[in-house]
């Protein structure tokens, strides 16, 4: 573990649309609307993952290794203003996130195989991925994209998220593709609630969550959208 990262709780359920009803409402009145929700309450996101010429990301969530890092670039409500490049740490079961923004032009470079524009010397990130593109064949393998309904809670630093409609960009990778059309990679009607809290899951939400009336999942939007990929042989698994 690295112990100058913040390390936080995450747990991961499939709920139905109704459980998403019944568990929002109890919520009223406790928990916020996270501040970037727009006017609907959700906000969608689009994460472009990488994985190395072994695959190895996909191989290690697969086979159930604890402690691994995925690295992905994000955007939001398919806008260009905010992007960052992610690296995701999973260490038992804590998260730790470390994320560095990137312009538009930069994502393109990279697309294009220009990757020395990561070559930027105060920002240790940009140079660990840019060293992981040159040494083990860092590439983009899928889009990822769904719509979140997220919640805040001071105490603990809870953060309650609902992702709904998750599609894969199937062999597709440019983010920005005006064209692009995400298929489902999960029913139409199953949720993925997320709970990341850091020392401490407050009684409250504990009350209004009801999750010993639940099944925690180890879902991994990033292997579930992998799936529909043409280069995968998935009968290995």
């Amino acid at each position: 573990m690295n112990e100058s990262l913040k390390y936080r709780n995450e747990f991961k359920y499939y709920i139905s649309p109704h459980q998403r009803f019944l568990i929002t409402q109890k919520l009223k009145g406790i928990v916020a609307l996270d501040q970037h929700a727009t006017d609907t309450g959700e906000y969608h996101i689009r994460s472009l993952y990488f994985d190395d010429a072994a695959n190895t990301a996909l191989h290690e969530k697969l086979g159930g290794v604890r402690n691994r890092v995925k690295y992905r670039i994000r955007m939001y409500n398919q806008c260009d203003d905010v992007i960052h490049f992610e690296k995701k740490i999973k260490f038992r079961d804590y998260i730790a996130k470390v994320k560095e923004p990137i312009t538009r032009s930069m994502v393109e470079q990279i697309a294009a195989g220009n990757y020395e524009v990561l070559k930027i010397g105060h920002k240790p990130l940009l140079l660990e991925i840019y060293d992981q593109i040159k040494h083990k064949l860092l590439r983009p393998v899928v889009i990822v994209d769904y719509v979140r309904e997220p919640y805040v809670y001071k105490y603990g630093n809870v953060r309650i998220t609902f992702d709904k409609y998750l599609r894969t960009g199937l062999n597709h990778t440019d983010i920005f593709d005006p064209e692009l059309r995400p298929i489902p990679a999960l029913d139409d009607d199953k949720i993925i609630m997320e709970i990341k809290y850091d020392e401490y899951l407050p009684s409250a939400i504990q009350a209004a969550l009801q999750l010993e009336g639940l099944n925690r999942i180890s879902a991994s939007k990033y292997v579930i959208c992998r799936k529909y990929n043409k280069t995968n042989n998935w009968e290995d698994y």
